[in-house]
């Protein structure tokens, strides 16, 4: 049988052919347009996203016999705010995950509802990208429209939605909302009240791997493929993706060099950092993991390459550092502001370091470390709670280049496997398609037999040593610049 793999993104919908053997058959991408309507908002259209990925599975699938297409499913940019009406009808535009507009209204719920009674129902605190801060700017800044809501969902569950007719989400993308009790697994009723919404409002939990439904008669048609074929939750992009590496069961490691960056880690047990620096979500296996997310990383080196010098080179710039550990200049990767570990909306990127000496390349390799060095914050949090990482998988465009991984392998003293097929959340939808099909009988039963590892980057004892005093020095300038950031951004 034959499973699909839907990865609605920012910028585009990926789409991934697999058959029972793990064996990607195809894949295709539609672009759609992203809209920033004010200085800091980020917006799309749902149709887009519906129409692109209609058009991408006709394509995925014209070359097949259409009858052995068994089940969708998805991995998708999280935290988005999608809103229909009694009509089924979008109300506005779905504010995007990277959209910062509602920094008075996370403070709110940080300062004023107070971080422990968060963390307390929700297992996390406010970040501005969360979709709970978005229901209450909307609340506030569009009285008529929020009257309106009949239905609140995320972007992945609206494909589900408009394929299925199921109203329905996962706990993983679920998780990312500030509605769910993470632990239990359900919503929040006090959060369910804060933010004037009630229950109805909400769709039904699944697992990641559950069916929810199958394809309506009309989407059938439309897509040439059998009424029968099942609709299977997904999971928001992390987890999708972590399924995608392999990143399942109790203390696996993934690490994301895509337009954001993440560490991502698996585990059979529900915790939490006392200060909330990680994110703590469900996962897509049936468990928890823990999660710390930058907003910028591979986007920070191709805004330098791109806008800064000009060029689309990116290996041919790579291949010029060759001095690793020996900067003495230091990129903070901040463009977007910060997550995780420092929930900080105002903080900035910046160079810092540099003299009339200063070279092209070391610049361009400050950029890259500087990524490496922010994720490794969120590593370090996991530390300091008794975690215990050896190794990592990779995935993420920043995934393909070598220089990159010796510098994750060495920075964080981690061992880096790379495997056989990095496809991201698109490989991970169409693998919890095919255990939702009953292709496999459990989340890790898949990942264990169809992800392979083909090379380990392994980390330098010279060279970590001296990426050590790097970072010691890098972790001290985010705290020197806070002040500075506050100033500058009010």
């Amino acid at each position: 049988m034959l499973y699909l793999g839907v990865d609605l993104g920012t910028s585009a919908v990926k789409l991934l052919l697999m058959d029972g053997q793990g064996e990607i058959r195809k894949i295709v991408s539609r672009e759609y347009p992203i809209s920033f309507p004010h200085p800091g908002w980020s917006e799309q259209n749902p149709e887009d996203w519906y129409e692109k990925s209609i058009e991408g599975i006709r394509e995925l699938t014209k070359d097949v016999d259409r009858s052995e297409v068994a089940g969708i499913s998805f991995g998708g940019q999280m935290h988005g705010l999608v809103v229909l009406d009694e009509k089924d009808e979008v109300i506005r535009p779905a504010i995007l995950w990277n959209d910062g507009r509602s920094t008075k209204e996370t403070d709110y719920l940080n300062e004023v509802i107070g971080r422990e009674k968060l963390s307390a129902y929700t297992a996390n605190i406010a970040f501005t990208g969360f979709t709970a801060p978005k229901i209450l700017w909307m609340k506030e800044n569009e009285p008529e429209k929020f009257a309106r809501i009949r239905k609140i969902m995320l972007p992945k569950d609206y494909l589900a939605y408009r394929l299925s007719g199921t109203f329905c989400s996962d706990y993983s993308d679920a998780s990312g909302m500030l509605l769910m009790d993470v632990k239990n697994k359900c919503w929040s009723k006090e959060m369910m009240e804060i933010c004037g919404i009630s229950r109805e409002q909400l769709p039904d939990l699944y697992e990641s791997y559950e069916v929810v439904g199958t394809l309506k008669k009309e989407e059938a048609k439309k897509l040439g493929l059998p009424e029968s074929v099942k609709i299977i939750a997904g999971a928001g992009d992390n987890a999708a993706a972590a399924v995608g590496t392999g990143t399942v069961g109790e203390g696996m490691c993934n690490i994301s060099l895509g337009t954001s960056g993440t560490i991502f880690i698996s585990s059979r047990k529900f915790q939490v950092d006392r200060y909330n620096a990680l994110h703590s979500f469900a996962h897509a296996d049936g468990y928890y993991h823990l999660m710390g997310c930058m907003l910028s990383a591979a986007s920070c080196n191709k805004w330098w390459m791109q806008d800064i010098l000009g060029t689309s080179e990116f290996t041919k710039e790579q291949e010029k550092i060759v001095k690793l550990g020996e900067n003495q200049v230091f990129y903070l990767p901040y463009l977007m502001g910060e997550r995780s570990p420092h929930n900080d909306p105002m903080a900035r990127a910046t160079f810092t370091g540099m003299t009339m000496d200063t070279t092209r390349e070391e610049m361009t390799q400050a950029v890259l470390e500087g990524v490496v060095f922010g994720l490794r914050d969120s590593l370090e949090v996991a530390r300091n709670l008794g975690i215990q990482i050896e190794r990592t998988k990779i995935c993420g465009g920043g995934a393909k280049s070598l220089l990159w991984k010796k510098m994750v392998a060495n920075i964080m003293n981690l061992k880096v496997d790379v495997i056989e097929s990095e496809e991201g959340p698109a490989l991970g939808g169409a693998i919890l398609a095919a255990v939702g099909c009953g292709e496999f009988e459990s989340v890790e039963e898949a990942a264990a037999k169809l992800v392979k590892v083909v090379e380990t980057v392994e980390p330098d004892e010279d060279l970590t040593e001296k990426y050590e005093e790097c970072y010691q020095k890098f972790r001290k300038i985010y705290p020197a610049l806070k002040p500075v950031f506050r100033k500058i951004v009010s």
